[in-house]
Formats: C-alpha cells, sequence, structure tokens
C-alpha cells in the first residue's frame, strides 16, 4: 500500500513537474512574441519616421526650389521689364534728341543768309614755304611733319577745328635778333588754319607752328601779314617760313622751297541761301558749265594771290582756263562773303574749310 501511494506520489510529483515546464515554456513564448512584436513596431516606427521625414525632406526641397526658381523668374522678369522701359526710355529720348537737332538744323535754313555748293572745283595741297637759304630748317620740318602725321598729333589738331575739341591758343614773343627763334609769316584771317582770338593765335597752322618751335628748340615769332606778302617775305629772309594754308604752285617755288604737303584742298563757291543756280549741280562740270554763261556783270569775290583768284582769271601755272567773270579782290574770305550779303557781289569763291567756318559764323548771327 505505502508502495502504491508513493508510485502515485511521483507520478503526481512528475506530472507536476511536466505542468510546471510546460507553464514556463508559454510565458516565455508570450514574453518573447511581445518583445518581437514591440521591436517590428519600433522598427517599423523608425522607418516610417525617416521615410516621412524623407518625404517632407523632399517636399521642403521641391517647394524651396519652385520658390527659388518662381523668384528668379521673378527677378528676370523685373529686369527684362527694367532693361525694356530703359530701352525704350533711351530710344525716346535719342528720338527726341534727334527731332530737337532736326528742328534745330531747320531753323538755321530758315535764318540762313549764305550756303556753300557742296562740289570741289579744284584738287590741291597745301604746303609750307621755307627759306630756300636754310636747307636745314626744311630737313627738320620735314621731320617734323613725318612725326606729327604719324603718331596721331596733326589728327588730333584737327578734331581742335573739325571736331568736338577746342583750339589752342598759341603766343607770339617779340621779335629779337639776339635769340634763337622761328620766325613764322601767315595772314591771320584765314580760319581754320590761321586766325586770332583777342592777342593769341589760333589755327591748324599756328598749332603746328608752336609744335615746330618746340620741336627745334626756338622762341616762336609770329608776323601777320597780307597773304600775297607771306611768300615774299620768306623770300626776303625776312622770316624764315611761311605757314598759311599755302597751295604748292610753281611760281610759289621762285620765292620759297616747299615742305612735303600736310593738308589735300579744294575751292568751293559760296552763294545766297536764296540763290537757286546750282541746285541741279553734281560735278565741278556742271558748276563751270553754268560759269561759262556768265559774262563781265558777273561779279565773284577772292581773297587776294589765293588759288581762287587763279581759278577765275585763269593761270597756266596751275591749268585754270579762267573765266569772263569779274574778280574782285578781297584781303579775306570773311570780308568777300560779307559784301556778297550787300548785294556788291554775285558769289565768292575760297578754299573748303574756310567757306565752312566763315558761313557758319555769319550764319550763326
Amino acid at each position: 500500500m505505502r508502495k502504491v501511494f508513493a508510485s502515485m506520489t511521483a507520478v503526481s510529483m512528475a506530472a507536476a513537474v511536466m505542468l510546471a515546464g510546460c507553464g514556463s515554456n508559454s510565458s516565455d513564448k508570450k514574453t518573447t512574441t511581445a518583445a518581437s512584436t514591440k521591436a517590428t513596431e519600433a522598427a517599423t516606427e523608425k522607418k516610417t519616421e525617416a521615410a516621412t521625414e524623407k518625404k517632407t525632406e523632399a517636399a521642403t526641397e521641391k517647394k524651396t526650389e519652385a520658390a527659388t526658381e518662381k523668384e528668379t523668374e521673378k527677378v528676370s522678369s523685373e529686369e527684362a521689364s527694367s532693361e525694356e522701359v530703359s530701352s525704350e526710355k533711351a530710344s525716346s529720348e535719342e528720338a527726341s534728341s534727334e527731332a530737337a537737332s532736326k528742328e534745330t538744323e531747320a531753323k538755321a535754313d530758315e535764318n540762313a543768309k549764305v550756303r556753300v555748293i557742296d562740289i570741289e572745283l579744284t584738287s590741291e595741297q597745301y604746303a609750307f614755304g621755307v627759306d630756300k637759304e636754310q636747307p636745314e630748317l626744311l630737313e627738320k620740318t620735314n621731320e617734323f611733319i613725318a612725326k606729327i602725321m604719324e603718331d596721331g598729333t596733326f589728327d588730333e589738331i584737327c578734331n581742335h577745328y573739325f571736331g568736338d575739341g577746342e583750339p589752342v591758343m598759341v603766343k607770339s614773343a617779340e621779335y629779337d635778333e639776339s635769340k634763337d627763334q622761328l620766325v613764322v609769316a601767315t595772314n591771320a584771317g584765314f580760319e581754320p588754319f590761321e586766325y586770332m582770338k583777342g592777342e593769341d593765335y589760333c589755327g591748324i597752322d599756328m598749332e603746328m607752328a608752336a609744335l615746330l618751335a618746340d620741336y627745334l628748340g626756338k622762341e616762336l615769332v609770329i608776323q601777320n601779314m597780307d597773304f600775297d606778302a607771306v611768300c615774299l617775305a620768306v623770300g626776303q629772309q625776312k622770316c624764315d617760313i611761311a605757314m598759311a594754308g599755302l597751295t604748292i604752285t610753281e611760281s610759289r617755288k621762285d620765292q620759297v622751297t616747299f615742305t612735303d604737303s600736310y593738308y589735300n584742298a579744294s575751292q568751293k563757291l559760296i552763294v545766297a541761301a536764296d540763290d537757286t543756280t546750282f541746285d541741279a549741280c553734281k560735278t565741278k562740270e556742271d558748276v563751270e558749265a553754268i560759269f561759262k554763261t556768265f559774262d563781265s556783270k558777273t561779279k565773284v569775290g577772292a581773297q587776294n594771290g589765293t588759288t581762287a583768284q587763279f581759278y577765275v582769271e585763269g593761270s597756266a601755272d596751275l591749268d585754270f582756263a579762267g573765266f569772263d567773270m569779274t574778280l574782285v579782290g578781297y584781303k579775306n574770305g570773311s570780308l568777300a562773303v560779307q559784301d556778297l550779303l550787300n548785294g556788291n557781289l554775285d558769289y565768292v569763291i575760297i578754299d573748303a574749310a574756310p567757306a565752312e567756318s566763315i558761313t557758319a559764323a555769319i550764319n550763326s548771327l
């Protein structure tokens, strides 16, 4: 009986142990499963959060890029509008300026008293006339001309009179035999080559004279005289050089030795503003055909001793046949044009550059 009881007790204990073992495994499994689930949920949550953050960042970045692009487009649009407005403003200002310029020209034309017929009647060259007894001066002057032609100085001087530059005032020293001086003979009534402003000299030739004196290391003396006395003064050794818009001619070579040429010139016709006689002319032959219809009753003014005088009267030296018109000589072209306005002349012929200067000055009054 005691054996039976012991056996039953052992069986009961074994069963209890087995049950306890089974209970323990189940609990462990539940614990493990819960932990695993929690870990999975945490991982999933992290992934979700990461994905959400990434999406948010991507969305934010896209919004930022879109905003930046929009702002850039806005700025570009504003810049384009600004440029367009500036361009329109500039065009408008330019158009206004052009209109004002045309209006000024129209008024100037209305007020014009004289005008230049823009046809060259001759082709000639200017040079300086040097004392025949001074070959070294001739050589140095030619060196000087070549230098200022090459380095742009001559163009700069011309810009003072034909461009937007300002004339340079040139002063003359008093003549003194004891000093080393360059004595220049000129006729200061031939703008823009030589003329006076107060006590000072101006003009292309006068600025060149000042630079030539510096080049030679001499003091400049300018002697103003009638044009037809300029070469004579040099020929008589009273002056060293003639600088007066001199056209190279064979007859003048009897008195001076010419330097190399520095300027191409021509003669042009000045008429009263309302004179239409030559309006249909295109060439000098057209102008000369009309000249040939005139007789001695037609009076033409010119500066004494200039190419214009020889052109009207005729010159074998310059190969001019001449015309039947009556030439009236003057000390300078301005006096001739003034006499045209006074009704004492029919026309004036003078060098092209002075013709433009004189008519502009008279029409501005």
